[in-house]
């Protein structure tokens, strides 16, 4: 993969704080993104290109990433859906190109993503390349334990991360969203435990007015509390916001190598709770600590 995932104490962590859209039929939007400081990059084929733009955008991003490539970020392609006339070209370009992982639009049961699988093997897509998946219908969201068990099948190309796709989701269910999504609070809980399930990372859908600066502000601390790993963005001016809401704050990371020290102690080894500091600590909070270390490591090893 272009980025390595850093490994600490067998936890595997991959920063995906960021993920910023880049429509491929746009080339120096595509040059500029060789600058931007987002964990992840999506190279679009889909809904920000025109089906009249469709190879012109394939080639470019092709271009992008041989020409250097973006170093310290993970490259993912958004390719047009399974269904439709430009996946299996889409597929052709993805073989030889390389990224780090292919997002798929509407993922929305076991056979989507045994289709996926198929056609990226028939394709001659290299097994390290994994798949994500955008989680923007109904049956979807009906299907979730469905979706994770198929995504976590043994001895398969891995899905990795689940994208939500909220504008899809309020199309079909014409549902109408108030400032705070109370109305989507529970496809948004739903996707993160059955994602969590599986070990499969999640990232938050787009805020669509990149100049409310507040608003998407407040909109990534509800999807950090609700338990995403990062937020897709639509614009390089949400990076920052988006990166240090994502980020643990020193004090957690603080406190959470405290534990770790606390608990590689002598007398504490073996122990599934401790007294530290006045306070019963359990096993389990070792184990969330470690994690903590973990993605703030890995978050210091892309910034150098």
């Amino acid at each position: 993969p272009v980025v390595p995932p850093r490994e600490t104490n067998d936890m595997t962590i991959v920063p995906r704080r960021s993920a910023l859209y880049m429509p491929g039929a746009n080339a120096r939007a595509l040059e500029k993104a060789k600058t931007l400081p987002a964990d992840c990059l999506i190279l679009d084929l889909e809904d920000s290109v025109a089906p009249d733009a469709k190879a012109t955008a394939r080639d470019q991003i092709k271009a992008a990433i041989d020409d250097g490539g973006f170093p310290g970020r993970e490259v993912v392609i958004r390719t047009n859906g399974v269904d439709t006339p430009w996946f299996a070209d889409d597929l052709a370009m993805v073989a030889v190109a390389r990224p780090d992982a292919l997002l798929v639009p509407k993922v929305s049961n076991r056979n989507d993503v045994e289709a996926i699988r198929v056609a990226m093997k028939s394709a001659g897509v290299d097994d390290a390349i994994s798949i994500w998946a955008m989680v923007e219908t109904a049956e979807a969201i009906v299907k979730l334990p469905e979706l994770v068990d198929a995504a976590t099948a043994p001895a398969q190309r891995p899905v990795t991360c689940f994208v939500v796709g909220a504008n899809d989701l309020v199309k079909e269910t014409r549902m109408q969203l108030d400032a705070v999504r109370s109305q989507a609070q529970y496809w948004l809980a739903a996707i993160v435990t059955a994602a969590r399930s599986g070990g499969i990372d999640v990232l938050d859908s787009v805020y669509n007015d990149f100049r409310d600066i507040d608003g998407f502000a407040a909109e990534c601390v509800a999807g950090r509390d609700l338990g995403m790993d990062g937020k897709t963005l639509i614009h390089p001016g949400q990076i920052d916001i988006a990166n240090a809401t994502f980020r643990p704050d020193e004090h957690s990371v603080a406190e959470a190598r405290a534990i770790l020290s606390a608990f590689k102690r002598p007398e504490n080894q073996g122990l599934g709770v401790i007294n530290m500091d006045g306070r019963m600590v359990e096993r389990l909070h070792a184990e969330m600590a470690e994690r903590t270390v973990a993605l703030a490591d890995a978050i210091a090893d892309r910034s150098a």
